[in-house]
Parts: C-alpha cells; structure tokens; sequence
C-alpha cells in the first residue's frame, strides 16, 4: 500500500498527509484492543523504565512473567498449566512441535491443507499451500497433510504419529469452521492413538472469536496451545502451552530442551498483562457477536456470494482476487484498510480491534459498499 503511518490510535491509522484510515485488519489480528491502549502504553513504559532485558532461561524471577502465566492459566482448563513464552508465532509453534515430539518419542507430524502456522522451516513444514514451500525443500520429515472435516482422514493418525497441529477457525483459507462435532472426533482419535492434539490459537486468541480462546466454543481441550498476536497488544511476543509433567521434558536431556534468548521479555509480558485485563475490565467479549452481526447486516452489496465468520474474524467472499484486489485498493482510497487471505486471495478480510464502535463499524461498511460499487456497479 505503501502508506507512511504517522501515529496510530483505537481503530484508526493516521498517515503523514493527514488522512484517517478505519483499519479493520488489526496489524494482522495484532491490535485486538486497538492502536496504542493507553494501559497497554502505560505498562510498556512503566516496565521500560524498571527493567528491560535481563536474563529470560529462568535465573531470574520477573514478575511481568509470573503474573502474565499466572493470569494466562486462570484462563485455561486445569491441564493447560505451564506457559512457555516467545516472541512470535512461528516460534510457539516450533517450540510446541518440539515438546510433541520429545514428550511422544514419535516424529510423525499431521497438519491439515491451507493452513498457516509461520514461516519458519518448522511452521512451514505444517503449512498447508505447496506454492510458499517448494522453494525451501527440504522441510522436516514425517509431515503428513490432511484434509480438515473429513472424518475419513482421521485414521491417518496413528500409534506413530507425534501430534496433529490444528487451527480452531482455519484464519489463511479463508475463515473455515469446523463442521459438527468434527474437533471432538478430532480430539477422541487423538487421544485414542496416543497422539498429541495442538490448537493453533495465533489469529483466534485472545478475544477475537468472542470468548478468550475460540477452543472453548467446541468443549474441545488441546494438549498443547499456541498464542502470539492479539497476545502483545502491539507488541511482539508469543506462547506455547501445555501441562508441567508434559513441559518438565524439556529440563532434560539435554538440560535446556529449548531456550530463547528473548522470549518472556520483561516490556513485552507487561504489555500482554495489560492487554488481557483490558479485553477482561472492559468486557470486549461481550460485545464481539453484536458487532459481528452487524458486519452481517449492514454489507449486502449483491458482489458478496457468501461472509464466513466467527466473532471478528470474517471473510468475504467475492468472485477472484482481481476484483477483489481493487476493491481493497478503493477500501484503502477511501479510508478503510481491508486484505486477502494467503490460501483464499478472493476473499476481503475483516479482523479489526475488537474495540471498534458500532457507529465506526457503520461507517467502516458505508465505505466498503461504496468500494464495491465502484469494482461491481
């Protein structure tokens, strides 16, 4: 887009000409309660001015850490209970990768198809679109792809497989949701053959869904969880979760089964503290379905075949990224910032903080139907 941002505040973007953009993609499901929250500012520079970096192996006991997992826990079910932090994505994912296979003995991993968990060569591995990978072959071994609702493919997961890593909303393929009971059955085999079951929760954590994590909807508990995103209010930090007998794996042989150097940064953990009170002490779950709805009711332009969502996660579907593509560049002209999907590029994404007002979400839509209007007629 090639837009200089000058200051950022609640939903809106302000570039160095003066012009007010309405951002319904959040960063990429980053600013889940908005640009520069003022007690997640106030806890960035609070912590900033105590201590930064330190040492973040354990030596030391920080306290941004300890109430950031202690806070994190509370949330969680009882066997979700030890927190391993990060600074992204791709990392909780390959830290959750590691603990799968070092906790099972197994190497095997399944992932399913046109799903995103990063970059990394281990999160691309269980990436889901052979275009962003075949350049960077050789990935790992023992990767086997499966297709998401098909209970059939369910019994590729055997005795030998380590763990199945799974988005609970599929964010990259353009919002797909699991149909029926098909993440119990999920979890059922899973637990039958031994294997370890990871939920993805990067882009659905932390509110967007309309509860903390989109997991609790489906009565389905993972063994192991991934958070980053939403997770910093802004800034950069991401987690792996499982239960301590699981993570005590990684205490030996070798000593440090994992480490990172700035994983549990002091500044970053205080920021994620703060973000979660915030989206707690001013009720933002409770208002995501409204706001959702409303989404639903207000864009009706006849170029929309179908809108798939869950919570503040949506996407539009349009006939090809063509269209669409110019439907985003007049989003942008007008003041909106929308964005495709990698796995879907003829779907419009809208993911914006979940402290957008019903009136910005009035204007926000006035503006994507005039957009359309302009593509469609």
């Amino acid at each position: 887009m090639g837009l200089e941002i000058e200051k950022a505040s609640g939903v809106y973007l302000h570039d160095t000409n003066g012009k007010k953009y309405i951002d319904l993609i959040s960063g990429i499901g980053v600013s889940n309660v908005g640009h520069c929250h003022p007690n997640v500012v106030e806890a960035v520079q609070n912590q900033a001015a105590t201590y930064m970096h330190v040492m973040v192996y354990g030596e030391y006991i920080q306290s941004p850490q300890s109430k950031l997992a202690a806070a994190l826990v509370n949330l969680l079910p009882e066997t979700l209970n030890n927190v391993y932090f990060v600074n992204s994505g791709s990392e909780a994912i390959e830290g959750a990768l590691k603990l799968a296979k070092r906790y099972t003995g197994r190497s095997e991993i399944i992932h399913f198809e046109k799903a995103y968990h990063g970059s990394s060569h281990g999160a691309l591995s269980v990436g889901g679109d052979e275009i962003y990978k075949q350049n960077y072959r050789p990935l790992l071994p023992d990767i086997k792809q499966i297709e998401y609702n098909n209970l059939n493919h369910l019994k590729s997961i055997t005795n030998k497989t380590a763990c199945v890593v799974a988005e609970v909303v599929k964010a990259e393929a353009g919002i797909v949701l699991a149909k029926g009971d098909y993440l119990t059955q999920l979890r059922n085999r899973c637990t039958e053959v031994g294997a370890l079951l990871i939920f993805d929760e990067i882009q659905t954590g932390f509110g967007r869904t309309g509860s903390f994590f989109a997991f609790e909807q489906y009565q389905v508990v993972p063994d192991i969880i991934t958070l980053a995103k939403g997770m910093g209010g802004g800034m950069p930090i991401g987690a792996f979760i499982a239960n301590k007998e699981m993570m005590h794996v990684f205490t030996n042989q070798p000593i440090l089964g994992h480490i990172t150097t700035f994983g549990g940064n002091a500044v970053t953990c205080a920021a994620s503290l703060a973000t979660l009170e915030v989206i707690i002490n001013e009720n933002l779950l409770a208002t995501v379905q409204q706001k959702e709805a409303l989404f639903h009711q207000l864009l009706t332009h006849t170029a929309i075949k179908e809108i798939r969502s869950k919570g503040l996660i949506m996407a539009l579907q349009l006939d090809n990224f063509e269209n669409n593509k110019k439907v985003i560049d007049n989003c942008v002209r007008n003041g909106v910032i929308t964005d495709w999907f990698l796995f879907a590029d003829d779907c419009l994404r809208i993911a914006p903080p979940l402290t957008i007002t019903l009136e910005e979400i009035k204007s926000a839509c006035i503006i994507i139907n005039q957009s359309l209007n302009e593509v469609y007629g």
